[in-house]
């Protein structure tokens, strides 16, 4: 008895220190006020929705040393990097990105998760917002939002990965390192642009969307979108492994289906899909002045690497570097982006070079 009591504390202390080790977060909103957006549209207030981790640390000049920016991918939110596979690899004591020494912040981006978006009540007249809106929507946020001057690392996954490009070309001075994971530096084009299309369409193209005032959600356009979703998202190693049979197969699929379309918007997802029209950033790589350390995974359908871009375009990068990730029953296919452990230790590499 005693012993078995003495085992019982033990894995109480345990319980209690892990919970303890866990950085605390603190959420908020930011208003912008009379926000232009690049096609003219405007609204009298854009709500940029965030997350922050640790307290910034500021230089005699008054500079922040400490901040790093997280973004997310189309269709996520600030909170996903709250989970285990990215948040207890990075954030805890020692880790590469500790909350004790860090200031992290993971912003909602606009048409997405708490921030202002199509379905809060403008629907389809909400403005057609792109990645330099977004990206501007984000440096507004950290200056007159966080006071935050200066970024120590700027670090985005697919959709962010593309916005990292974006800043480091729209404000060159204003990091000391980026790590984009999971896109390329150049027009959605090719499959890229097809898939996305094709939801767009599926979209628009379901008599139940009635011009974006639907009140009941267009099934057909959700359940495109959708399987769309899946698929690039997909991960054939793994997904072979784990699901050998039809039966499997179809579980899988039926029980993502139900997961991922849940909650989900068809005008958020639209205009989510949409914002990267115009993106391309190829032009100016060779503005960006900080250390970048870009990373993509072999069984990315989304950005497939037979295509050799990623390994073209980083040559314009002055202090450039490309990795990518073979693909393995350990790999995620796109979504391998926030699974940090795979790729912690070019994050290390970064760090360190960009002291």
């Amino acid at each position: 008895m005693l012993r078995r009591l003495l085992f019982f504390l033990a894995l109480v202390s345990v319980s209690t220190l892990l919970a303890q080790s866990k950085p605390a977060t603190q959420e908020g909103d930011f208003v912008l006020h009379d926000f232009t957006f690049r096609s003219g549209e405007k609204l009298p207030e854009v709500r940029m929705h965030y997350t922050t981790l640790g307290k910034p640390a500021k230089d005699a000049s008054g500079r922040v040393t400490n901040a790093v920016l997280i973004l997310h991918g189309t269709g996520g939110s600030g909170a996903q990097f709250l989970r285990a596979q990215f948040a207890d690899v990075l954030y805890g004591p020692g880790r590469l990105l500790d909350a004790t020494k860090y200031f992290i912040v993971l912003p909602d981006n606009i048409g997405h998760g708490k921030s202002s978006k199509p379905s809060d009540g403008l629907h389809a007249r909400f403005p057609q917002y792109d990645y330099d809106d977004m990206v501007l929507a984000q440096h507004e946020l950290l200056e007159k939002g966080l006071g935050v001057n200066h970024l120590r690392l700027i670090l985005g996954t697919s959709m962010g990965c593309m916005h990292s490009w974006v800043w480091g070309e729209t404000y060159p001075d204003f990091m000391d390192a980026m790590m984009p994971l999971a896109c390329l530096p150049v027009p959605i084009a090719g499959r890229n642009r097809i898939w996305r299309k094709m939801i767009i369409d599926g979209i628009k193209n379901d008599p139940e969307w009635k011009n974006g005032d639907y009140t009941t959600q267009p099934h057909a356009g959700i359940e495109i979108g959708t399987d769309f979703l899946i698929i690039a998202g997909s991960a054939p190693i793994p997904m072979q492994k784990g699901e050998p049979t039809r039966d499997a197969a179809d579980k899988y699929l039926d029980d993502t289906f139900k997961r991922q379309s849940a909650g989900l918007d068809a005008n958020d997802l639209l205009y989510a899909v949409s914002a990267s029209r115009n993106y391309d950033p190829s032009a100016k790589l060779d503005a960006i002045k900080v250390p970048v350390m870009f990373v993509n995974s072999a069984d990315d359908f989304i950005n497939p690497p037979e295509l050799g871009i990623a390994e073209q375009e980083i040559k314009k990068v002055k202090r450039g570097k490309f990795v990518l990730i073979p693909a393995s029953d350990q790999t995620h296919g796109h979504g391998t982006h926030t699974w940090a452990v795979i790729w912690q230790k070019y994050l290390k590499d970064l760090l360190e070079e960009s002291k």
